[in-house]
């Protein structure tokens, strides 16, 4: 079951809402530069959620054929614009730029309105057994991959 909490796709980019809280600030209430990283994590798992893949869901029927599988995050890179501050509220978006067997690319960005605040490409891999595997064909093909 999904809810409003876990975003929703829009022509094909997740959006996802997150709200700017005390414990996400440093001293000066601006968002700490790791904390991008949470907000970015969960519009990942919730896009996946929106796909149809609950992380849950997709462990019990991936266990069978690769068990211990994971997927990790194997490449990330980050450009920083601008701060958010206490209070605001931020849209995640999330998109995918490319799938391939073991491995999917995605967009991610942090928006406040209309501003880009903090821009992110990212590198997931699934693995089991510490070596990478190939992406289970039902998540391949929800992601646009083939």
């Amino acid at each position: 079951m999904t809810s409003h909490l876990d975003g929703e796709i829009r022509d094909g980019r997740h959006h996802m809402q997150a709200r700017v809280y005390f414990e996400d600030t440093d001293a000066g209430r601006i968002v700490y530069h790791a904390n991008y990283l949470r907000f970015m994590e969960r519009g990942r798992t919730n896009f996946l959620r929106l796909l149809g893949t609950q992380q849950r869901g997709l462990i019990e029927e991936t266990e069978g054929e690769t068990p211990g599988f994971a997927f990790v995050v194997r490449a990330m890179q980050l450009d920083f614009f601008k701060p958010a501050y206490l209070d605001d509220v931020l849209d995640i978006i999330t998109t995918t730029q490319e799938v391939k067997g073991a491995s999917i690319t995605l967009l991610q960005q942090c928006k406040r309105g209309d501003d880009l605040l903090v821009e992110a490409s990212v590198r997931v891999a699934f693995i089991s057994g510490g070596k990478a595997q190939r992406i289970p064909r039902a998540l391949r093909l929800a992601m646009g991959g083939a």
